[in-house]
């Protein structure tokens, strides 16, 4: 591994269980332009498989959800100003390094011009054509580093009527078809409890940037992806989109845990919280009928076929719910166990994250943190043979790479940053 002047080699992320060459994309370097959750979700997960990543940040600001709290991570030193580092931020910015820079400075863009000779990808979030201004945009990146992979993050995408709108999540899922079907069945539209949107927009680039990391060993060329929210969004309306494309009908609403053409197949209050029953066919139905003391179901003219229990759907829930009222869900979780009947407790946050199986899994793990200490993260969901992916490194500070990226990696001498701290053009 080369190392740049100043003494200071710029390592690869490793753990000692993590032999060198053993992540699937170690050795791939990330220009990370992005703030908020999409962008920063994807880059992530290039981090998580081993990519070296380089979050760019405003110097005096940073990331947006740096402020977005509580709550907070505290800081360990108590003289230390502010509240601490967001939990928002700390989500979708592990195996990251940060560097506070300004490139409103023609130093801080000649810095950024450097920095793309070394990276393979650049991931941008910002309004279409507003880095040109910058000389930041794809054409001219790719003449300083023809095998750039540049990655273009928005909401409406590079080209449509809608192309210079701002998107976030909420709106993107209410325009592009989500928001209509979530939620009660006679209820109003909701958003999903989480920036679902943002997320699978996230997953897709990601996927697209390894897609043209391959692309880019057969030709030796890059390109740009132009990545957005209401596409991600229309694509996964799966389905239901082609359900509505072959039909030409309009869909049937929300159904809130229910399935349109499946009884029984939702969520039903217990004596402490709610169950989730799948009786995806009539050998299922049974199972239930038998669990619940009313094998006399199986037979009932009502309910023998789907298609009667369909029919039938208020009264069967409510005749289901009337007995599932009786137990806590604990005590059903232990009566349908070994049934093979599809069931589920309705766990909240805290639930899902103390799970017998969620931590069998490794989903929770703890890493300390320079500046607050052991903290716990939700960790990287995919499992490798050979590859261990996973939190290497905490979510880093403001700035906190800094000086490590311009000396060590581009060369840049101890003076010169310091001079550029004073201009404001780095922290």
């Amino acid at each position: 591994m080369r190392a740049w002047g100043y003494g200071v080699q710029w390592r690869r992320y490793s753990t000692p269980a993590t032999a060198p060459g053993v992540l699937p994309l170690e050795g791939i370097r990330v220009l990370d332009m992005t703030r908020v959750l999409a962008g920063p979700y994807c880059t992530q997960i290039l981090g998580d498989l081993g990519a070296d990543v380089i979050k760019v940040e405003h110097p005096q600001r940073g990331d947006d959800t740096r402020a977005w709290g509580p709550p907070f991570a505290k800081y360990q030193d108590v003289s230390k100003k502010g509240p601490g580092e967001s939990a928002y931020y700390l989500a979708v910015n592990r195996n990251k390094k940060s560097i506070g820079l300004s490139f409103a400075h023609t130093s801080g863009v000649e810095i950024l011009h450097r920095l793309v000779k070394e990276c393979d990808v650049l991931v941008e979030n910002y309004l279409p054509g507003s880095l040109k201004k910058y000389s930041m945009d794809f054409e001219t990146l790719s003449k300083i580093n023809p095998k750039l992979i540049y990655a273009s993050i928005t909401g409406y995408g590079q080209t449509g009527p809608y192309s210079n709108r701002a998107g976030y999540d909420v709106m993107v899922e209410a325009e592009m078809g989500l928001m209509h079907i979530t939620g009660s069945r006679d209820g109003p539209p909701v958003k999903v409890g989480v920036a679902v949107t943002d997320l699978t927009t996230g997953l897709y680039t990601s996927n697209a940037i390894m897609a043209a990391i391959i692309a880019r060993g057969r030709t030796g060329k890059g390109q740009h992806i132009d990545a957005c929210l209401s596409d991600c969004q229309v694509a996964t309306l799966a389905n239901l989109a082609s359900s509505a494309l072959i039909s030409g009908e309009k869909d049937s609403g929300r159904w809130g845990t229910a399935h349109p053409s499946i009884v029984p197949y939702r969520s039903y209050k217990t004596l402490d919280g709610d169950i989730l029953f799948g009786g995806g066919n009539d050998r299922l139905f049974g199972v239930l009928s038998d669990r619940l003391g009313h094998p006399e179901w199986k037979t009932d003219d009502r309910f023998v076929k789907n298609s009667n229990r369909v029919e039938n759907r208020v009264e069967l829930d409510g005749m289901i719910e009337e007995i599932t009222r009786t137990k806590t869900t604990q005590e059903w979780l232990e009566l349908f166990e070994g049934s093979g009947m599809p069931y589920a407790a309705v766990n909240d946050i805290q639930g899902t994250l103390n799970h017998e199986h969620v931590r069998a899994r490794g989903m929770v793990t703890e890493i300390d943190h320079p500046e607050c200490g052991p903290m716990k993260l939700v960790n990287t969901p995919i499992k490798y043979s050979h590859a261990k992916p996973g939190v290497r490194t905490p979510p880093p500070t403001l700035g906190q790479h800094t000086d490590e990226v311009l000396q060590g990696l581009l060369d840049y001498s101890e003076e010169e940053v310091l001079a550029m701290k004073k201009e404001g053009v780095i922290s």
